[in-house]
């Protein structure tokens, strides 16, 4: 039983009454926004890690008549794909951090959208093998540009459902509080994102180019000031 002891002195310390307040336990939701971030970085720091892995080195000896800087050319669509992920993610983080930073305490509902924001990033890097894989297709090019940008699609709504969920719906969380209209105005940021990412998923159906070209484009545009607002205090 010894061995047991420190787990039965853990679970008999989880079970007391908070000091002070007999027979009231422990706010069971009371997660402070420091961990609420760390958990989230730690999961997005993975995704977008695991990007990196579908780049690959030619293996030698390189067949016949071939050289290095043909096979690294062949592979632009592995490069392309994961540019482009790798800068929607690494803004979706940038945007995510200016976020949490304004709320002062999270609630249930806010751990829970914050969970499906994460579960749509993670899927990400199988998305971006998937379009890599078959961009130059002749069967299955359609779907897996359909998946691809759906799944940036669903990455928009999930983080902009959050957004709104803070901004509007529980806007006494917030570390500062803003009017109204201004927390209408970083919404509308998240807002418009979702458009251009509707008429890639559509294209898909016609042109996996175009909409490959519609994501990396939207990539860069966000990566610069201009499309970011000027500024890490609105998304």
């Amino acid at each position: 039983m010894s061995r047991f002891a420190p787990l039965l002195a853990l679970f008999s310390a989880t079970r007391r009454p908070a000091t002070g307040a007999p027979g009231r336990t422990a706010n069971p939701v009371a997660v402070s926004t420091s961990r609420l971030e760390a958990f989230s970085d730690g999961v997005i720091a993975v995704a977008i890690t695991l990007l990196v892995l579908d780049i690959h080195v030619p293996t030698p000896p390189l067949p016949a008549g071939t050289t290095l800087a043909h096979e690294l050319g062949a592979n632009w669509p592995v490069y392309a794909a994961y540019i482009t992920s790798f800068l929607t993610i690494g803004i979706i983080w940038i945007n995510h951090h200016v976020m949490i930073r304004r709320l002062r305490e999270p609630d249930h509902m806010i751990l829970f959208l914050n969970l499906l924001l994460l579960m749509s990033i993670a899927v990400l890097p199988f998305a971006t093998s998937l379009m890599a894989a078959y961009l130059r297709e002749s069967s299955g090019q359609h779907l897996a540009a359909a998946i691809y940008s759906g799944s940036l699609l669903l990455m928009a709504v999930c983080f902009t459902t959050l957004n709104r969920h803070i901004l509007l719906v529980k806007p006494h969380r917030l570390r500062e509080q803003l009017s109204a209209a201004r927390r209408r105005q970083i919404l509308f940021r998240s807002i418009t994102g979702l458009v251009p990412y509707a008429i890639a998923t559509a294209l898909a159906l016609v042109s996996s180019y175009a909409t490959l070209a519609i994501c990396a484009a939207l990539g860069v545009f966000y990566a610069f000031p201009i499309g970011s607002g000027g500024s890490t205090q609105t998304e």
